[in-house]
């Protein structure tokens, strides 16, 4: 018996799988979400410039990091089922998710000597950055099936996701604190001599706690977590296995016609999730009517600290709400919410709008993430090449995110406004819905 069969469904190890969200997901909202934003920015305004030179070119700020942050995902979705299918059938993928882990924190610490004279050094730590991020979660959710049983799922999923939530406010908030009151942690103004300005040396130090913090708690995962499954045959074609697993997967769909609608739907209203979730904080800097741009820096912190903290709670609701009414209703429900929440967000104008619309945003952020999640792996098939089903999965996430930013961006450039690319969001949310109630249909009888 291999050690995953003999620790599945065990506390300890349901545990340890989760607290990886509380490891990395200070990334998410420190170096995504929050304080690198604010920093990039700054970096630009001190600076009183709005273009810069790179790659033989002069990009502005918002398209230059739009374009690698593109390019990353580009590269996640290339590099995932390649290492998948290595892991899988090297049966270590523990080791991966280390390699993964380590060049995320790396890179995250790496950006402390972001700026623009830096500029190839800067992108290159922010690109790796999320590949690290997103390459490792992808291996994470591939342990889920392994260590968890069926009815474990939608709990140990959700349970994932509010530690995760839990873990990175605490983390900003920290930082927070060093941005606002620098002198408290002993960081002084050095602008005078050619440094920097003490708010700014200030969020430099907090990506260096974020690599920190995500490789020190990434420990106890990686103590817990067993190695994986080893297949067993001689080993053929290991560096384009993991793409030739893809694409039996996709052979394997035709014969699992639930799960095969079931990665329809999702490939469809995750494309929406994931755009809104990375143009948000840019939504509420250039459509929403601040008095300042102290306020405006202060309102959208506020912003995303609420949708932090009431994502705990919607996590949890969700999974209540699985339980009772069926994952698939229950994602139903909650993607008729997010076509709402876009129609609403076309209105807003006033921060107190912004606050609102933050709050509902993390009650059903957090609850679809982690119930997708567990939902694909209920309808896996009984096999141990759960990393390739995952990798399909994450694949499948990371086009959608090139798709729906690319879209987003397209709407907005033609229409002129960033309100009508949300309406345009929302028709994903619609059409997804739809595509879910099909997911439990019944195959017609061939009389």
């Amino acid at each position: 018996m291999t050690e995953v069969l003999a620790l599945k469904g065990e506390k300890k190890l349901l545990n340890a799988w989760a607290f990886y969200d509380w490891a990395n997901s200070v990334y998410s909202l420190v170096i995504s979400s929050a304080i690198f934003p604010i920093f990039y920015g700054a970096l630009f305004r001190v600076a009183n410039i709005n273009k810069v030179a790179v790659f033989g070119f002069e990009i502005a700020r918002a398209p230059l990091i739009s374009y690698v942050t593109s390019a990353a995902f580009v590269f996640i979705a290339i590099v995932t089922p390649l290492v998948s299918g290595i892991a899988d059938y090297l049966g270590n993928k523990k080791m991966f998710l280390k390699f993964f882990c380590y060049l995320g924190a790396l890179s995250c610490a790496g950006l402390y000597w972001f700026s623009l004279e830096n500029i190839y050094f800067g992108l290159v730590c922010y690109f790796f950055g999320l590949v690290g991020f997103w390459v490792s979660f992808a291996i994470n959710n591939s342990y889920l099936p392994d260590i968890a049983f069926p009815e474990q799922q939608d709990r140990i999923s959700a349970k994932g996701f509010s530690l995760g939530y839990i873990g990175s406010v605490i983390l900003l908030l920290v930082n927070l604190a060093m941005v606002m009151k620098p002198e408290v942690f002993g960081i002084t103004d050095s602008s005078a001599t050619g440094g920097d300005v003490a708010e700014v040396k200030a969020m430099k130090y907090s990506f260096v706690t974020v690599g920190f913090w995500w490789a020190l708690f990434s420990q106890y995962t990686f103590k817990h977590l067993p190695n994986g499954f080893k297949k067993e045959g001689a080993r053929k074609n290991v560096i384009l296995n993991g793409f030739l697993e893809l694409k039996g997967v996709w052979g394997q769909l035709t014969e699992m016609p639930r799960l095969k609608r079931y990665l329809g739907a999702f490939f469809v209203y995750s494309m929406a999730v994931q755009t809104v979730m990375l143009i948000a904080t840019y939504f509420g800097e250039e459509e929403i009517r601040w008095g300042t741009d102290s306020e405006r820096t202060t309102g959208l912190i506020i912003s995303i600290l609420v949708i932090q903290i009431v994502a705990v709670l919607g996590a949890s609701v969700t999974a209540w709400c699985s339980k009772q009414f069926g994952n698939i209703k229950t994602l139903v429900t909650i993607n008729i919410f997010w076509l709402g929440l876009c129609v609403y967000a076309f209105f807003l104008i006033t921060p107190m709008d912004f606050y609102i619309a933050a709050g509902l945003v993390g009650l059903v952020m957090g609850g679809i993430q982690a119930l997708s999640r567990s939902t694909y792996s209920k309808f896996l098939p009984d096999t141990t090449d759960t990393t390739s089903f995952f990798s399909f999965y994450d694949v499948a996430e990371k086009i959608g995110i090139v798709i729906g930013t690319l879209l987003y961006g397209l709407v907005a450039q033609i229409t002129g406004s960033m309100r009508n690319a949300i309406i345009f969001l929302g028709v994903f949310f619609l059409v997804g819905a739809f595509l879910l109630t099909r997911v439990e249909k019944k195959p017609q009888s061939k009389d």
